[in-house]
């Protein structure tokens, strides 16, 4: 972000995201994260803590994500942008607060492990590339090798449909 205006932080998540939907159709969630600090003071060499709290927000396929993935109580990093929202409240008074539009929200792994499923890319209809629903898992593993591959790989340098026997798949 070329403008100064990026935020990291890491912190357990307060209440489990909350997924809505603009009029337009536009997903977005919201969450709220802690993030503890824990220092010594210096004079009385005791140990202090001090808890920050933020409401994040995050849009589109990010925050269908995250509510489908994350609950309270997870820990997670999340790297934004920091916006400024206003409005009125029923009795006329001016309100503001400032939260974390996220570009990037991920498991934190320090003290856990996680499984991860890729979705499929959307299309321009909302749905996968081909008309499926949006929650199709990918799974990660590698894809299993074919007789073509095999083929390919034994038959030398230069051989078969352009592959090298001296180099690893992609």
């Amino acid at each position: 972000m070329a403008n100064g205006n990026h935020v990291s932080i890491v912190g357990n998540l307060t209440r489990d995201p909350e997924l809505r939907f603009t009029p337009s159709g536009q997903a977005t969630a919201g969450f709220g994260v802690a993030v503890n600090r824990r220092w010594q003071n210096r004079q009385s060499q005791e140990w202090e803590e001090a808890t920050s709290f933020f409401d994040v927000v995050c849009w589109g396929q990010l925050a269908e994500n995250t509510a489908q993935s994350l609950g309270r109580g997870s820990r997670v990093v999340v790297s934004g942008r920091l916006d400024q929202r206003s409005w009125e409240n029923p009795e006329g008074e001016r309100r503001s607060k400032i939260e974390i539009t996220a570009d990037e929200v991920a498991p934190s792994l320090r003290w856990a492990t996680v499984q991860i499923t890729k979705n499929e890319r959307r299309g321009p209809d909302g749905g996968g590339g081909d008309g499926a629903p949006s929650y199709r898992p990918m799974s990660n593993d590698p894809a299993p090798a074919t007789a073509t591959a095999g083929a390919t790989a034994g038959a030398g340098a230069g051989a078969g449909a352009g592959g090298y026997a001296d180099e690893e798949p992609f």
